[in-house]
């Protein structure tokens, strides 16, 4: 009998799948691992089998758990998708190597701030509230130009945008808008990111633009109840 894919194998495979479709190249799509809540425990079988690519919610939860997980996995990339309070940023910018949710010109000038102190430049995607819900964080649609030029004012290295769309709406057309908001604003080469998909979406992301998905339920199961 063949051995049963494991969550990894059977989300690598939905990747390839819709590259496929879509006419890309696998290769063009990074997987972000989404392992918040989750404990050392949990994570190490996914670096085992070889996964890099991680993503957090939370700076403080992240620094209680990662630095012994990279010291024996000194490959992995940590990825911040939460929201960033600008009084975190500078433990942020010591700790992760991407942050997927700059969304204000206050996080600008303190994320520039902290690069500049450890001398070490972090990517940096821009979240967009692409579904005016701004309960979730990002920037407004119509505040977008004005801060991309801040960003690239402040020496903050662009790696495209970001989005969560709305629950329980076909998030198609999200994807789709911020395809376009990208390509509206000279983002559009191939260096340029768009980071959006999760569990229960990421094939139609990567049918509509989408270079990092963040996937937790589907590798990790449910979250675990918060104490």
């Amino acid at each position: 009998m063949e051995k049963a894919e494991t969550p990894l194998q059977q989300v690598q495979a939905n990747i390839a799948r819709a590259c496929t479709i879509a006419r890309r190249q696998v290769e063009e799509v990074t997987l972000i691992a989404v392992s918040k809540m989750h404990p050392a425990a949990a994570i190490e079988p996914l670096l085992l089998e070889g996964q890099r690519h991680f993503g957090e919610n939370r700076v403080q939860e992240a620094e209680g758990k990662w630095p012994a997980l990279r010291e024996a996995h000194p490959a992995v990339q940590l990825h911040l998708i939460g929201q960033l309070q600008s009084n975190k940023a500078e433990d942020a910018v010591a700790l992760f190597d991407a942050i997927h949710s700059l969304d204000r010109p206050s996080l600008v000038k303190a994320l520039a701030k902290a690069m500049d102190k450890f001398d070490r430049r972090i990517p940096c995607f821009v979240q967009v509230d692409v579904g005016e819900e701004p309960q979730k964080g990002g920037c407004p649609v119509a505040e977008l130009p004005a801060l991309l030029e801040q960003a690239r004012a402040a020496d903050i290295p662009l790696a495209g945008l970001m989005c969560i769309p709305p629950f329980e709406i076909e998030p198609a057309p999200f994807f789709a808008f911020l395809d376009k908001l990208a390509r509206d604003h000279g983002l559009a080469d191939e260096s340029w990111g768009r980071s959006m998909g999760m569990s229960g979406d990421y094939e139609t992301a990567i049918k509509l633009g989408a270079t990092h998905v963040r996937i937790g339920t589907a590798l990790f199961g449910e979250r675990p109840a918060k104490p």
